[in-house]
């Protein structure tokens, strides 16, 4: 029986899974061609896909020395709690709660809809809509009921995503045409980028901190964190380059530049495959955005918990299922809310506005390490290598992606910025002063 805590029965492959299940998702099937188009060259698309996981190297280093010294739950709504940035943390698990976590959830529920309706046009419309509530309440399903369980359904379905990828990277070393490789732009063209390039391939690295939001929850975090981390953007990194070769390879560059669906186009230029190309990859996608939706129902409503157990939350949301032992409460209303979110349309661009202030908060996370190394408490049991410069070099990381999110709409990602400002520091304030600290980061919100 639970004794009103989550304890730790996850592993490393559980850590693992949800790490490159929640990294690797639809954004690869059209991020190929976005980034041929900006890096303009083949050697310098390439390359582009390998600096992008370099960079996310000393992010996960970062992440996995914070993690070790406070192996607790709520990834930086901890980290910044520590750092004695208390407002901060809240905003953090304010805008991540109505403007991200639950709006991520029906997002990827309609899009594996989307994809299912190309082989039963049924499931449009309203249907497709339910279908797309069914989709979520089935996962949350299982998370619900056991972590262990959810930990052991997120190993089977990454390894099953990965499948179609590895059968692409084989079959596309097979067939590949090493002429697409020299490619001599038109005159007028844009020259050559590699910034562009891999500013391009960011987005597609972000997803490895999710473990992080589940610290409390891992068996001997100090060892499964950083290994997880680490090993996961090893993995993601090889798999995107040699993804990133075989595509290069199967398809003319000045086509891979104007795709849209880039794995999609490059299969077509595979013998036995061209006239499958839509059908494979249409259901490589649900089995991948399917990994995705799985791993976010399991770790998000994990941060809400955390924020309610320190005062700074709907006291419900702190409640644990007394036979499951999971974050019962916060799994209902996160999926609730998701669910409401799949009736409504045109979310993707409204709520991507508010990605802006949470890649800032991103940006606090890793310079909250400075101020978390003076504590008395801090005692990580991974420390990252150099770890002024390591830092440093995460932070310049995270500021480039948010200065791309900025330009890209700087004037709506201000507003959504002052948007969650002006509605979460009245609430803060308000249970600041109802509950006082309850400093459940102190006290442990976790069973060793």
């Amino acid at each position: 029986m639970s004794n009103g805590s989550l304890t730790r029965k996850l592993g490393f492959w559980s850590a693992l899974a949800i790490a490159v299940g929640t990294t690797v998702g639809s954004g690869i099937f059209v991020s190929s061609g976005d980034v041929a188009k900006a890096a303009g060259i083949p050697s310098i698309s390439i390359l582009a896909w390998i600096i992008g996981g370099v960079i996310a190297i000393p992010q996960v280093m970062v992440l996995a020395e914070l993690s070790t010294a406070y192996p607790q739950n709520g990834s930086g709504y901890v980290y910044l709690n520590k750092a004695g940035w208390r407002p901060l943390a809240f905003l953090y698990g304010w805008a991540t709660f109505w403007a991200l976590d639950p709006p991520s959830i029906s997002i990827m529920a309609l899009a594996i809809v989307a994809y299912l309706a190309s082989f039963f046009p049924f499931f449009a419309g309203i249907a497709g809509k339910l279908l797309g509530v069914a989709i979520i309440l089935i996962i949350t399903s299982i998370h619900y009921r056991s972590v262990k369980a959810g930990g052991s359904f997120q190993v089977i379905i990454t390894a099953v995503k990965i499948i179609p990828f590895l059968i692409v990277i084989v079959l596309g070393l097979m067939y590949m045409n090493f002429d697409n490789f020299v490619y001599t732009p038109a005159a007028g063209a844009a020259s050559s980028s590699l910034i562009g390039g891999v500013s391009a391939t960011t987005w597609a690295y972000t997803g490895m901190a999710a473990i992080c939001f589940m610290a409390g929850e891992f068996k001997n975090p100090g060892k499964v964190l950083p290994r997880a981390l680490i090993s996961s953007v090893l993995i993601v990194l090889g798999l995107y380059t040699l993804l990133a070769v075989c595509v290069t390879g199967l398809m003319p560059f000045d086509k891979l530049m104007g795709s849209s669906s880039a794995v999609s186009d490059a299969i077509k230029y595979i013998p036995g495959l061209s006239g499958m190309a839509s059908s494979f990859v249409a259901v490589t996608a649900i089995i991948v955005i399917l990994g995705s939706l799985s791993s976010c129902i399991m770790f998000q409503p994990r941060l809400e918990y955390v924020m309610a157990r320190d005062g700074l939350f709907f006291q419900r949301f702190a409640k644990v299922h007394p036979k499951f032992e999971t974050p019962s409460f916060s799994i209902i209303a996160q999926v609730t809310l998701a669910c409401i979110l799949v009736f409504f349309s045109n979310l993707t661009e409204l709520l991507g506005y508010f990605t802006l202030i949470q890649l800032v908060i991103n940006i606090l996370d890793f310079a909250a390490v400075y101020k978390c190394r003076k504590r008395e408490d801090y005692n990580p049991i991974y420390r990252m290598p150099m770890w002024k410069v390591t830092t440093i070099l995460a932070i310049l990381g995270a500021g480039w992606l948010a200065w791309g999110t900025f330009t890209w709409a700087p004037v709506q990602g201000m507003i959504a910025a002052a948007i969650v400002i002006a509605t979460g520091l009245p609430v803060y304030y308000y249970w600041e002063k109802k509950y006082g600290s309850k400093s459940s980061q102190d006290n442990s919100n976790i069973v060793a």
